[in-house]
């Protein structure tokens, strides 16, 4: 399996009740094999250009895990979920792993 980073730009009107979205990229994450390794949430934020009508949206990073079977199946879901305003998901630098691996075994 390979480190993946993806980012998820929700709409921000689930920024009170995000649980019912968050569930559904986790389940669909574990559910084709892979793993998350650690979330980070940044809030609602302004957007530099209006999606889909809407000037803000509540931005979550997730460090996963995932086999190379399950990117494509992953990008598939995510484009048509209503909650998911865009996503990127791209391959984290294999230097900065192992930096960070290296760093938590000390």
């Amino acid at each position: 399996m390979r480190e993946y980073e993806l980012t998820v730009l929700y709409h921000p009107d689930l920024e009170s009740n995000l649980d019912v979205a968050e569930g559904k990229v986790t389940s669909l994450i574990t559910d084709n094999g892979g793993k998350i390794n650690n979330t980070v949430a940044e809030g609602k934020k302004r957007l530099a250009y209006p999606i889909q009508k809407l000037d803000s949206a509540v931005y979550k990073f997730y460090e996963v895990s995932l086999p190379g079977a399950a990117i494509n199946k992953i990008s598939a879901v995510l484009n048509i979920t209503p909650e998911v305003l865009r996503y990127l998901l791209v391959a984290s630098d294999e230097k900065l792993v192992a930096a960070r691996a290296k760093k938590e075994e000390e």
